[in-house]
């Protein structure tokens, strides 16, 4: 099981931005590759510490962990895994200016003395039915990512020899201050282009469609965000690709709604199915479900179907379907119609009487979100 973000940092979930860069700061220097090299337990908490950092730090995402957790962005379906599929250099490529001037700037020698920049994220948005999203779909969608030509070759970078990154050397009152950069010539990624075919762009890239599979775990919610590792753009020579993030879109259902992990349901009924009571076939998320109307049925009455409504992302249980009933009072009546209720006006029968039991409006209301 996934270890908690704030837990990872070792702040408190109220800690401001400023206490949640700082915990990072302190986490990724002790957890520093650099600083521990061939320690394999040191570089999971290094990658585990960036991954905290790159959800607590942004305000969205935050809030998003802090009501669906870890579920909210890796799911179960495959959406990254182990540290949301962070590697050394989504972390430095992403993270770099953090560490300041400690290591070198930031960069991730990656056993070659050679930095690795990292391809642009891709964005689409998944339409997704009321049923896919309580049962959880695979989907096949057609992307169009930027990839290296077949052919094209790179050379290194001469101005700063393949490193990624030029120094520079600066005198000031204190001393000689040597400051890092990233490569103005190569943005890091210590290659330029020496050989392109035709079609290629003038870094050696093209478009290609592909045609990437998503699981999409059950209990997403409309506006949250999945991301599948290394399904974005590429970057030119020795790079990784970026992430494809993927929106989830919501399609409103024809008869039910949506509150969290409950559904609801508007029933509408007629005085004479009220008085005598009636078997319903009503529309649930996986097909029809019968339920039984006891005669005498009042309209508001809620009758809540246990298990019936949506998964919660987390696993913790499934939600219920809230049916409504509404007594349906007709608008034009016949004259031997007319004649029945009015020879009724006085009945007994016929006159409000509710019990000490039967809940006002509000109160319903008041159970409902309780």
């Amino acid at each position: 099981m996934k270890k908690d973000f704030y837990e990872i940092l070792g702040i408190s979930k109220n800690a401001d931005a400023a206490e949640i860069k700082k915990a990072y700061r302190k986490k990724a220097l002790e957890f520093h590759p650099d600083k521990n090299p061939g320690n394999a337990a040191a570089e999971e908490s290094f990658k585990a510490a960036a991954e905290a950092y790159e959800v607590l730090s942004d305000p969205q995402k935050k809030a998003k962990y802090d009501q669906y957790g870890h579920q909210a962005f890796d799911g179960s379906g495959g959406f990254g895994g182990g540290h949301g599929g962070m590697n050394m250099d989504d972390i430095f490529s992403q993270f770099g200016d953090i560490f300041g001037s400690a290591f070198g700037g930031g960069g991730f020698s990656g056993g070659g003395g050679q930095r690795r920049v990292k391809g642009s994220n891709l964005r689409i948005k998944v339409k997704l039915t009321l049923e896919e999203i309580a049962n959880g779909v695979e989907k096949k969608v057609k992307v169009k990512r930027k990839v290296q030509a077949p052919g094209v070759s790179y050379k290194t970078c001469s101005t700063c020899n393949g490193q990624g990154q030029v120094m520079r050397v600066t005198n000031t009152i204190l001393g000689r201050m040597q400051s890092a950069s990233t490569c103005p010539t190569c943005s890091g990624s210590g290659q330029i282009l020496d050989k392109k075919p035709s079609e290629a762009d003038s870094q050696g890239m093209i478009l290609d469609d592909e045609t990437v599979t998503i699981k999409i775990p059950a209990g997403v919610v409309d506006g949250m965000q999945l991301k599948v590792s290394n399904k974005g753009n590429d970057a030119p020579g020795n790079s990784v690709p970026g992430d494809l993030i993927v929106a989830i879109e919501e399609i409103e259902h024809e008869f039910l709604k949506r509150e969290g992990e409950n559904l609801h349901y508007d029933l509408y009924i007629s005085f004479s199915e009220a008085a005598l009571g009636i078997s319903k076939d009503i529309s649930a998320i996986n097909g029809k479900v019968r339920i039984k109307l006891d005669e005498g049925i009042q309209s508001g009455k809620i009758l809540r179907l246990k298990g019936k409504g949506i998964p919660n992302i987390n696993g913790y249980g499934t939600g219920d379907l809230l049916v409504h009933v509404n007594v349906w009072t007709p608008k034009t009546l016949n004259k031997e119609q007319k004649q029945f209720f009015e020879n009724n006006l006085e009945n007994e029968n016929f006159a409000p009487n509710p019990e000490k039991s039967d809940k006002s409006f509000f109160e319903k209301v008041k159970d409902m979100f309780s």
